[in-house]
């Protein structure tokens, strides 16, 4: 993981002792001193990081102590409030990669009072830095409680290798350490912004750039590209979006001038992928339940320059499908809340502490929230003009996935909906576990980077209304007759004193 470029400080272990030495109390002082007591340049970087950090690790242990689905690291770390994101990012992922070895630190060096421990994600990264990371100034209460025990800190790392029968910090990490996944950087071009000839072009000066062979308007790049700060995402042109998450909107194939509900909306990403292939006509109701995340999806469409979007600070399940304002709604973007299973590896959760202790999987968890997406989904079921829904989850468990479609396929059925097979080309499909799973959509995580779901219902009477409005097309441009009857019709007379002009009208005609 790549940190800013500040004097770095080494472990304890003797082995390492070529490496220069820990910056010691009397020189951290004195350095502080020497600039009047202010914090400058890096020293600076590194203090508020902490402390950014310290709040993004305390919402992200919090949420995966309960089990509960919630944002993840990365979108955590680069929203807008979050000013230095690349050393926070840093410093937060590896505090987590070394939060076991922290953990069993601090209880044998047994030097936290009740205070402290009140701030145990302020000591984590302040600890991580003492003994991993970077110098540790004495400014600030904590760094200057943690700096006067650097040394009983430093003696019981010593033990612990000791006891783990290990000679250094890498070895003890790898005793802990998940294996990260590598995956392709993947991002849709706004083409309610740019086109995607002009963005290929723009990020081909800097970057090893091709197109999907599926997905028109998403482009890809090498794992690991960094575009945050780039000048295309920051004006919204581009939006970093992995391909499974950027088929759920062209499956629904919703139409300029449809009206569309995006049930569980926020972020936005999926939403304004809507607006731009409805070319920003028609109109999107976006619903989302939680203020806090209703924020974030404004943002979002701000961003986008999107034009036709409703947002909606509403539980979708207490939308009335029977009311007037819903009863043109074409289509319905269902992308319930999931327990994420398939995109851990994008969304870090590697480093939590409940997937290093092997407790990654919540049956209880994973019942309720398979019971609220069947609520949801039969909920949709009920608007009178629909033509067509999309059913996504970012998750690789049948318990959310082909259990929910198969539960719900009968009622589906009795309001003249059936499965329909988006990108026919696309090999990975549902588990065979009922008649008609071929038609789902599945990635697999080890071959596409993240897992997800799709299952797509049409209206039959929908999909023959369409099919032979397609045909009567095909008829009048393919039929002379017709054709001809049509253009006589259409004829506008011709009138003029001239009759050689009038003659050749009628030659003409």
């Amino acid at each position: 993981m790549q940190r800013p470029k500040t004097k770095r400080r080494n472990s304890f272990p003797p082995e390492l002792a070529k490496t220069p030495k820990p910056l010691g109390m009397k020189k951290a002082k004195k350095s502080v001193e020497e600039n009047g007591g202010k914090l400058r340049g890096a020293d600076r970087s590194a203090y508020f990081a902490r402390r950014e950090a310290a709040k993004i690790l305390r919402v992200v242990l919090e949420g995966d102590a309960k089990r509960r689905a919630s944002a993840s690291i990365k979108s955590l770390i680069y929203q807008p409030s979050v000013r230095n994101k690349k050393a926070t990012f840093a410093l937060l992922c590896e505090t987590l990669k070394h939060l076991p070895i922290i953990k069993d630190v601090l209880e044998a060096a047994s030097i936290l009072n009740t205070k402290w421990k009140r701030q145990q994600e302020l000591v984590y990264i302040i600890v991580y830095d003492i003994l991993f990371g970077q110098a540790v100034p004495l400014v600030g209460d904590a760094e200057k409680y943690l700096m006067r025990h650097e040394g009983a800190l430093r003696s019981a790392l010593k033990q612990l290798l000791s006891q783990r029968n290990v000679k250094t910090v890498k070895q003890l990490i790898a005793l802990h350490e998940v294996p990260d996944v590598s995956v392709p950087r993947y991002v849709r071009v706004n083409t309610l912004k740019l086109d995607v000839d002009s963005a290929l072009f723009e990020l081909q000066k800097n970057y090893s750039v091709q197109k999907d062979n599926l997905l028109p308007e998403l482009l890809i790049l090498p794992p690991g590209t960094d575009l945050h700060d780039h000048p295309l995402v920051k004006n919204g042109s581009i939006f970093m979006q992995g391909k499974a998450s950027s088929m759920a909107a062209p499956a629904l194939r919703p139409q300029p001038g449809w009206e569309v509900i995006d049930a569980c909306a926020a972020p936005g990403n999926k939403t304004i992928h809507l607006a731009a292939l409805m070319m920003s006509r028609g109109k999107i109701i976006a619903c989302e339940l939680k203020k806090e995340r209703v924020k974030r999806l404004k943002d979002t469409i701000k961003l986008s320059g999107a034009s036709n979007i409703q947002v909606l600070n509403e539980d979708f399940l207490n939308i009335n499908p029977k009311d007037p304002s819903y009863s043109k709604v074409n289509a319905i973007l269902l992308d319930p809340s999931c327990s994420g299973s398939g995109t851990a590896a994008s969304r870090l959760d590697h480093l939590l502490p409940s997937r290093t202790a092997g407790q990654d999987t919540d049956m209880e968890r994973l019942n309720k929230l398979a019971s609220f997406q069947r609520k949801a989904l039969q909920h949709a079921l009920l608007f009178p003009a629909l033509e067509r829904i999309v059913y996504s989850t970012c998750s690789i468990n049948q318990i959310e996935n082909e259990d929910v479609i198969k539960s719900v396929l009968p009622i589906a059925e009795s309001h003249g909906f059936h499965l329909a097979k988006p990108f026919p080309e696309w090999q990975c499909r549902g588990l065979p576990v009922f008649e008609g799973s071929e038609c789902l959509i599945r990635t697999d995580p080890a071959k596409h980077g993240e897992g997800f779901f799709i299952a797509l219902f049409a209206r039959k009477d929908a999909i023959s209304s369409e099919s032979s409005n397609k045909n009567k097309t095909t008829i009048l441009h393919s039929t002379p007759g017709i054709k001809d009857e049509q253009r006589k019709k259409k004829r506008i007379p011709f009138i003029s004193t001239n009759p050689f002009k009038m003659w050749l009208y009628d030659q003409l005609m």
